[in-house]
């Protein structure tokens, strides 16, 4: 089983993504729907359509973007154009995984971590969410950490990318019982329990789309 892929050939983790985004946009605004604006899931697949755009223009004029070069386009367009919270994190999000991959031909579990924590330190960077707040944080803290002990302990490139999805998942679920304490949803204190985070959520199905895609490349 291999345990790396080429950046240049990696170029699919980007359109999986999108396709993901596109899948769930209703899904996603209709649980921020519940405690927010309800507009979560249509902000991301603005975003994320105006990347697939730009990227099949790219390859229509005989460019080959690679992974890290996708995923920096896809956070220069989240931060340039995608207004509210979630355009700057997202954004910043995919830009510091880029920036962890741009120097790297070979990606392997160690430049998976790097792009994941490199991530949530933009993410910590932006704002004061920790793990609890109801938010994202709850999804990407976990993951982060899983994926780090996976691989201290000398799990492979498939084994590490599963704790990381599994931890993502238990942390994505862990919002449903908890009080928003950031944003919006925070204003209804005890009501905004019983329904997981828009952000958590989108946040774990990006992790697992990613994760997934990795695997097949690098099988």
């Amino acid at each position: 089983m291999a345990e790396s892929f080429k950046d240049a050939d990696g170029r699919v983790v980007v359109d999986r993504l999108i396709a993901t985004i596109h899948e769930n946009r209703v899904y996603l605004s209709e649980i921020d729907g519940a405690i927010g604006d309800g507009d979560h899931g249509i902000n991301m697949d603005k975003g994320f359509t105006m990347v697939e755009k730009e990227l099949a223009a790219r390859t229509e004029a005989g460019e080959s973007p690679g992974m890290s070069e996708a995923l920096k386009t896809l956070g220069r367009t989240l931060v340039d154009e995608i207004g509210g919270s979630m355009g700057p994190l997202y954004g910043t999000f995919f830009k510091r995984m880029a920036r962890a991959s741009k120097d790297a031909e070979i990606i392997d579990s160690a430049v998976l971590e790097a792009m994941i924590r490199g991530a949530y330190e933009g993410i910590q960077n932006l704002g004061d969410a920790k793990v609890g707040d109801k938010t994202l944080v709850d999804t990407l803290d976990p993951a982060v950490a899983a994926l780090r002990s996976a691989r201290e302990a000398g799990a492979g490139f498939h084994e590490s990318i599963d704790a990381m999805i599994g931890a993502a998942e238990e942390g994505w679920k862990s919002t449903k019982d908890l009080v928003a304490k950031i944003g919006r949803a925070s204003r209804l204190g005890e009501r905004s329990r019983g329904t997981v985070d828009a952000g958590a959520t989108s946040c774990y199905l990006m992790l697992k789309s990613i994760g997934e895609t990795m695997k097949e490349l690098a099988s």
